[in-house]
């Protein structure tokens, strides 16, 4: 019989390499806490594979489950010696047993999946837990907050519906705090909310608990797929295929009295990554209201207070407190890592329910790497491979500048750090709905999960309600958005769509600025400054990468400005310069249209002429600053019709800036339309049938390259590729008259010009013929981009409208044009590799398309023996780190990719 339910103890028993892909990462700290020892309530957990099960059989459980569940709970009331006392049971009326039951997927989802707590409450066991507690406003509560939170988490019910019930009961009594409502008030506000459910769903609230237990975890399981979670997984690259598993677990209780409280401890500050305990706690209260923001929490530490009237739990509880500094070492010296702790105190008695590595900010993330390498908790190898190489985006985030004359008008905790600019909306739909004119930030009472996709597109989040573990809190940081929360003083007028913060009434649509290092709050647009990447700590960090990786990153840069930039982000060179982009401005954009629109070569030869000066001048400037630094050019690309007009209103300008006749033009224009251009006349087709202009290209390359090799006495490190190579005969074609056209101008300037020469793979039978290919050239460009149009029959600029709805019906789990595709396209980069060194074994293979600034890509590169790879400047850095991590990943695996050879260049013999 397979096992579906382990119990914790039997899941200790798992090898611990297993637990994670079988128990979730709630279960597998929730276990490994029990093998240490900590002060645990015990519980049971049902696997991944369940989840497995349930969606691939029409969402049903396994037949011989059932069983095992109850043999769990049986285990469980047996476990209950919590506190000395007798034996609890489950749905036992005068010593019920009551349970959580949680999500626990292997990636961290905070707040993603549903959790329902104080489950196998009922009419009975709501007396015997009054009895036990001898706390009758505990027990109703208990059951007030059970079946408000399940009847919205599996009966999906508007928790709207429960808020109005308890406000009203509020307002009859005059009291503003749910605390503030009497034993009485609360058995009627039970009362109501079943008769609402009844009245609503057609049934009564479950009083079988087993029945109750079976809801929570098929509305668990369905949370798997509910939207919140779906675009989390998007946003974090999390497997739909993985699962989540659940946690039973027995119930303890923070809100049973004045020795009761909840919290959420980190071992280092998740936001700066400073080596002191950090967190939040509230006395006489759920986890959920600590997680969830809706009260204000009280700090851990007294470090952290932010105010004398503050009560930190180091002053409270101080026996405690210190118990729990014990406990946090203990974790964070097992796991090697900042652990993010729940824990609750029950009459005096603390447990912990759950640990994971905490998440945080990029730069608590690259100080907590140097801290624990200096410590000796870990290598500078292991820190590199755990670090999350998307976070370093993060660090380009700019900061509020100093020449800032704006007005203050609120301040509250500084969540996540960064500066936030822009346009205030109060829901998330109206944050996504606004996000492409421009930025925005969403301000919201609290944060709930059903505000991700919101949280997802504005610059920032500003709260008035919880604190530094709060939701918002939480995931802001996860994003690397400017967060700030508990801004006490802030007022929502939703009707109104309006916020007042001290005097200030601000209206949707105004800018507010947020400065996520201090939590203050400004009213205008802010300027901001460029982000500082020259701390001791980053160069440090990124030294161990640059120093473990085998391949090269280079920037695709157009211009000497894009290519300063690429260099300063520590590019090592230029792996794509796109040589159409030259003609953008509208200068040359003129003379551009002029030469298309020539009737005949000597036309064109003449207009070229006038072209080469200012192309000249473009490579003189990229060839500057270089600083030997190599650059590969790609000759002219697009089909000519992208220059062309394309409104009436340009037609006429361009007449009369040319003197050609309206008609003349419209004809031209006719004449060199394409049905499928992406597949038409472009590339090396078009060098092929109209040369003159790749000759005038490769004349401003080498003048210009002659210029800067007098100038400095040393030539340019230059390679020139052809694109959308598909036959050999392609590329020999361009080889000689390349060679000729660079012979010319050597004998003309006496200057070496060396230079290499290569193609672009980016059609399948370029892949499959690379063996052919390759004797041609010293290297090769793998352009994934049309790559994978081309492998796939895609037009990445129309199949944003369908791939979303394919990842949503799990037929893809990422954009092929984000994330490569390695089944397909990678395998067609495998057998180009393959067949390229095969018949060249000095050639040197890149990766020039946006993929190669994608780390899951990267680690595919790496294991194909890619020698270099190129993304745009800001995502440089970010390939720096990946590379690192996929060649320390890669020599544990037996594969050993061929190292680069040496740069070798074509010179005139």
């Amino acid at each position: 019989m397979k096992k579906w339910v382990y119990g914790f103890l039997e899941a200790a028993q798992c090898a611990p390499e297993k637990r994670r892909d079988l128990f979730g990462g709630k279960g597998t700290g929730l276990v490994e806490m029990v093998q240490l020892g900590f002060p645990v309530p015990p519980g049971f957990i049902l696997t991944t594979q369940v989840c497995d099960h349930y969606y691939q059989n029409n969402r049903s459980y396994p037949q011989d489950m059932g069983n095992q569940i109850k043999e769990a709970v049986a285990f469980l009331e047996n476990s209950m010696a919590i506190h000395k006392q007798k034996k609890r049971g489950f749905g036992n009326p005068t010593a019920p047993l009551l349970v959580s039951v949680r999500s626990g997927a292997r990636a961290s989802m905070p707040g993603m999946m549903d959790t329902i707590l104080n489950l196998g409450l009922n009419d009975q066991t709501v007396e015997g837990l009054k009895k036990y507690s001898h706390n009758p406003r505990f027990a109703y509560d208990s059951y007030r907050r059970f079946i408000q939170m399940y009847s919205h988490v599996v009966f999906g019910l508007n928790l709207k519906i429960f808020e109005d019930i308890l406000a009203h009961y509020k307002a009859v009594r005059r009291v503003q705090d749910d605390n503030q409502l009497l034993p009485e008030d609360l058995q009627s506000v039970i009362q109501a909310y079943k008769e609402a459910i009844d009245k609503i769903c057609g049934f009564s609230f479950p009083q079988d608990v087993f029945q109750q237990l079976w809801g929570a975890i098929g509305a668990v399981f369905q949370s798997w797929m509910n939207p919140r979670a779906i675009v989390y997984r998007s946003l974090y690259n999390i497997p739909e295929s993985w699962g989540t598993a659940i946690t039973v677990q027995a119930m303890v209780f923070g809100n049973k009295g004045p020795q009761c409280a909840t919290g959420v401890a980190f071992t280092r500050n998740p936001s700066t990554g400073e080596k002191k305990f950090f967190g939040e706690y509230l006395l006489n209260a759920q986890g959920e209201d600590v997680v969830a923001g809706i009260r204000t929490p009280h700090p851990l530490c007294v470090h952290q207070k932010m105010s004398t009237k503050d009560l930190a739990l180091e002053e409270a509880m101080p026996s405690l407190y210190q118990e729990l500094v014990g406990l946090k070492d203990r974790l964070e010296k097992h796991y090697r890592d900042m652990q993010d702790i729940e824990f609750t105190v029950e009459d005096g008695v603390l447990f912990l329910l759950q640990t994971r590595n905490g998440k945080r900010t990029a730069q608590a993330s690259l100080k907590l790497a140097i801290d624990m390498v200096e410590e000796g908790l870990v290598t500078p190898q292991e820190a590199l491979v755990r670090f999350n190489p998307f976070a370093l985006d993060q660090l380009l985030h700019p900061s509020l500048a100093t020449e800032n004359d704006l007005e203050l008008i609120g301040s509250g905790l500084p969540a996540s750090p960064g500066t936030a600019v822009g346009r205030v909306f109060f829901t998330a739909e109206e944050c996504m709905a606004h996000a492409k004119g421009g930025p925005t930030i969403l301000v919201r009472y609290e944060t709930s999960p059903e505000d991700i996709q919101g949280i997802s597109c504005a610059k920032g989040v500003l709260t008035a309600r919880g604190g530094m573990t709060s939701h918002a809190a939480v995931v802001a940081r996860g994003m690397g958005k400017t967060c700030v929360v508990g801004v006490d003083s802030l007022h929502i007028d939703l009707e109104n769509k309006t916020l007042s913060l001290g005097n200030k009434k601000v209206k949707e649509g105004q800018f507010l600025t947020l400065d996520g290092a201090t939590g203050n709050v400004f009213y205008g647009e802010g300027i901001l400054a460029k982000p500082a990447l020259e701390s001791s700590d980053f160069l440090t960090f990124m030294s161990w990468a640059d120093n473990t990786r085998r391949m090269d990153v280079r920037g695709n840069a157009d211009t000497a400005h894009d290519a300063q930039n690429a260099f300063s982000f520590g590019a090592q060179g230029i792996g794509l310069c796109r040589t159409e982009h030259m003609f953008f401005d509208e200068k040359r954009m003129l003379v551009m249209r002029e030469m298309i629109l020539s009737s005949d070569e000597g036309e064109r030869k003449k207009v070229l002429s006038k072209i080469l000066p200012m192309h000249q001048e473009n490579f003189q400037e990229i060839f500057g600053v270089l600083q030997g630094r190599p650059v590969a050019i790609r000759l002219l690309d697009p089909p000519l019709h992208e220059f062309l007009p394309r409104t009436a209103i340009e037609v006429h300008q361009l007449s009369k800036a040319t003197g050609l006749e309206v008609s003349s033009i419209q004809q031209r224009l006719m004449d060199l339309h394409e049905s499928n251009p992406m597949l038409g006349h472009r590339g090396c087709r078009l060098g092929i049938t109209t040369p003159e202009i790749y000759d005038m290209q490769v004349q401003a390359i080498f003048r210009a390259a002659a210029i800067y090799e007098k100038m400095h006495r040393s030539p340019v490190s230059l390679e020139v590729m052809i694109p959308l190579i598909a036959l050999t005969g392609e590329l020999r074609f361009f080889k000689d008259r390349i060679f000729q056209t660079v012979k010319g101008i050597r004998e003309e300037t006496g200057c070496c010009l060396p230079y290499k020469f290569g193609a672009m793979i980016e059609l399948p039978r370029a892949a499959l013929k690379a063996d052919k290919i390759a004797p041609l050239v010293d290297f090769l460009s793998f352009g994934t981009n049309d790559l994978t149009q081309t492998t796939f029959g895609l037009s990445r600029d129309d199949a944003s409208s369908f791939l979303k709805i394919y990842r949503k019906n799990g037929i893809i789990e990422r954009d092929p044009f984000i994330s490569l595709d390695q089944s397909g396209v990678g395998e067609l980069i495998k057998i180009a590799c393959h067949k390229a060194q095969t018949t060249n074994p000095s050639i040197r293979l890149g990766v020039c398309g946006e993929h190669g600034g994608d780390p899951i890509s990267i680690e595919f590169f790496e294991s194909v023996g890619i020698h270099y790879v190129s993304c745009s400047p800001y995502r440089v850095t970010m390939a720096r780190l990946g590379a690192s991590q996929a060649c320390l990943r890669n020599k544990t695996q037996e594969h050993k990719p061929q190292e680069a050879p040496p740069y070798r260049t074509r010179c005139q013999a």
